[in-house]
């Protein structure tokens, strides 16, 4: 009879033939147990290491303003790489902004670049509705993702004064932890 050609083999060549071909891509997100996971990303760059200078970056605020990272040199940055449809994100969030209030009179300038697609439209409402004023950042095209060679979002750097990575977290966590805060101001009064 020859091959069918039937609706569900149909189906099924179409799946054969488009998996691996997103996968390629990096369109899959893959949901893991403390952090979503990008697909296969052949575009990203070095590792930053920590030790190392922190990769340059400039994206704009939430009002247009462009904002680099050479900008803030003489602050600790903790900078957060996130997107509002990321349930750990916003696990995270409050304690980000605990960490904001604790050290707003001093050098630690909290710094979080999202990657959301339709940007500002949606990163907006969200900084609202969590009642969240630290720096955010739009990254529409996700630049951000090759420049520090992140799995997936969301995930955190700590660049001290002189714009060296310190530390780099995988994952959502307690920002206010009496560990990461002793960290945290011992960067802070490092000059």
């Amino acid at each position: 009879e020859g091959s069918e050609n039937t609706p569900s083999s149909r189906v099924l060549l179409r799946v054969l033939v488009l998996v691996p071909l997103l996968l390629d891509k990096g369109f899959f997100i893959y949901v893991g147990f403390r952090h979503v996971r990008f697909g296969i990303d052949r575009q990203r760059g070095p590792r930053p290491e920590v030790g190392q200078p922190a990769p340059a970056f400039t994206f704009p605020d939430l009002q247009g303003k462009e904002v680099s990272l050479s900008s803030l040199r003489g602050k600790v940055v903790l900078l957060n790489i996130w997107a509002t449809w990321c349930p750990t994100c916003t696990d995270e969030m409050p304690s980000l902004q605990q960490v904001h209030q604790s050290f707003r009179k001093e050098d630690l300038q909290v710094l979080s670049v999202s990657i959301d697609v339709l940007g500002s439209q949606v990163v907006a409402p969200y900084m609202r509705k969590y009642r969240l004023d630290f720096q955010t950042l739009l990254d529409p095209r996700g630049t951000i993702k090759q420049t520090y060679a992140t799995t997936g979002v969301p995930e955190t750097f700590i660049i001290d004064r002189q714009g060296v990575l310190r530390h780099k977290v995988i994952g959502p966590r307690d920002w206010m932890t009496s560990e990461m805060l002793a960290f945290l101001e011992r960067l802070v009064k490092s000059g």
